[in-house]
């Protein structure tokens, strides 16, 4: 026994080592995931850049109402999982959105729209590693996009949903999805970093006066937590979704 002792106890103090070794290289990305990685940094680079140029700026303005569609989605899917029914969705050209639902469940519709946008962004990043699973998400997001649709009460609402369901359909069968990928890929680099802009400017900022968060507050043992607590709790948990996509994908993905 004293023989077989010191062999275990030799490779449980090296187990720790190894399982270490191992997660580091699971999450040291490849040659074309550090390609994916260079292509996340370059589109938030040219989103910020953009951001702030006027006229140029406008050039964003059709994938911000996207991010507002999916936002509004997401107070529509909580409401339908809650027993709701949507009565209508409509987007504004001012990026603002509306969803309008009888029933449903307060607690989970209303922290449903900056955390629902932030997950579909963070899918779409994760996504974006690979060309089976942007195909994948791809059709997961035109579905969205269909209910949207059904959901939709004028005709901004109709025209952007067409408009996404229309590029993604002409992607899919262009170059086998090659560039549907990295479509997508943007796609989720752009809805999360609105999303994350739109949880400080609304909710931390304080910009807007009435949010989901301060209905949210409201809502919550009689206001005694501020709008802007469930803003940073709402950023946080964006931020984990996008850090889990991303990680995600660099271990899934590894052999692309």
């Amino acid at each position: 026994m004293p023989a077989l002792a010191a062999p275990l106890s030799l490779l449980a103090e090296r187990a720790p080592l190894v399982n270490g070794t191992a997660a580091a290289a699971a999450l040291r990305p490849s040659a074309s995931q550090w390609i994916t990685i260079y292509f996340i940094a370059g589109y938030m680079a040219a989103i910020l850049l953009l951001w702030h140029i006027p006229y140029l700026k406008e050039l964003l303005w059709p994938f911000k109402i996207l991010a507002v569609a999916l936002h509004e989605f997401g107070h529509a899917s909580a409401g339908v999982c809650t027993g709701a029914r949507v009565e209508s969705i409509t987007l504004n050209p001012d990026e603002g959105g509306l969803t309008k639902m009888r029933g449903g469940n307060p607690y989970i519709t209303l922290p449903a729209g900056y955390i629902g946008s932030a997950f579909w962004g963070a899918l779409m990043v994760f996504a974006g590693f690979n060309v089976l699973a942007a195909k994948i998400v791809s059709v997961v997001i035109g579905i969205a996009m269909l209910a949207t649709l059904i959901w939709a009460k004028n005709w901004l609402t109709r025209g952007i949903t067409v408009l996404f369901i229309g590029l993604i359909a002409v992607l899919w069968w262009f170059k086998d999805a090659f560039y549907l990928r990295y479509f997508v890929l943007f796609l989720g680099v752009m809805s999360a970093c609105y999303s994350l802009w739109d949880i400080v400017d609304d909710l931390i900022a304080r910009r807007v006066n009435e949010s989901d968060a301060s209905a949210f507050a409201r809502l919550c043992c009689n206001g005694c937590l501020p709008p802007q607590f469930w803003g940073v709790l709402w950023l946080l948990i964006s931020f984990i979704f996008v850090g889990c996509a991303i990680i995600a994908a660099l271990v899934v993905f590894k052999e692309e």
